[in-house]
């Protein structure tokens, strides 16, 4: 490896330091952390494919660079865990990638060391990428707790404690730690289970909410497109759930908008 490879948990993490560098992270591709990829100056970038899941959302912002000019590639969810960028170095598989990146020679079936090692020869792009709308919104209810749909769990706050929260967001902890499940103590959380993958590494956040006695609860990727919480809300099928939510009546196969309807009822 050289200097210019760098690891992040997440793609939220990236800062000003990573500008210019080639960064693994345990992302998802999807479009808004291609967004946050283009925006912190990224010299390349490698993020989990999530499965690929509904109209291809996992791998959507993989593409979408190349409307920027940056590299860059996606290992397969079978191969690495998502949310752990050091797995995603060690076994990672490559399993998409982009124009910019094949240009240089990156094609699926490398490692992801190999990959990383060919992105360091990219040229930084100077393009960034559209703002993404919308991102993060509140549903206000009059006789219960309000719903917040965020493509992002790093967009909810201590401010949404008590609220029922739908995220974008992949379901597994970001780089292992439990006290990143979720920054806040949520009526409910929803995830994407980003095509369970290796080790079911797309549900880690379940059982650490439920540590927390905080109902949480993934949809399935082909019901819901990673990365779009209002997805999630709108089409999103319940796959996997923890204790906590399952007290609440929330099973798989649930349609995750009637559970929600049901465990938190409008008042006649």
């Amino acid at each position: 490896m050289t200097g210019d490879i760098l690891l992040l948990p997440s793609i939220t993490d990236a800062d000003p330091r990573h500008r210019g560098h080639v960064v693994v992270s345990g992302s998802h591709g999807g479009l808004y952390p291609g967004y946050l990829a283009a925006k912190a100056g990224l010299k390349a970038i490698i993020l989990n494919d999530a499965g690929g899941g509904l109209g291809g959302a996992g791998v959507a912002g993989i593409h979408a660079l190349d409307q920027a000019g940056m590299a860059a590639a996606a290992v397969s969810h079978l191969s690495a865990r998502i949310g752990d960028a050091d797995d995603m170095l060690a076994r990672g598989v490559i399993s998409t990638v982009n124009t910019a990146a094949a240009v240089l020679g990156v094609t699926p079936g490398m490692t992801c060391a190999q990959a990383a090692e060919r992105l360091t020869q990219a040229i930084i792009p100077t393009t960034a990428l559209p703002p993404i709308d919308e991102a993060r919104r509140v549903i206000a209810r009059d006789d219960g707790p309000d719903v917040v749909i965020a493509d992002s769990a790093s967009l909810i706050g201590h401010g949404d404690a008590g609220r029922i929260i739908i995220t974008g967001s992949h379901g597994g902890l970001v780089g292992g730690d439990p006290a990143r499940a979720l920054k806040t103590n949520a009526a409910v959380a929803v995830f994407n289970d980003a095509g369970g993958g290796i080790d079911n590494a797309g549900l880690t956040r379940l059982p650490a909410l439920d540590a927390r006695a905080i109902p949480a609860v993934t949809v399935a990727h082909m019901s819901a497109r990673i990365g779009d919480a209002a997805s999630a809300w709108e089409t999103g099928v319940i796959s996997h759930t923890n204790a906590a939510a399952a007290a609440l009546g929330a099973g798989p196969g649930d349609r995750l908008r009637d559970w929600i309807g049901k465990a938190f009822p409008a008042r006649p």
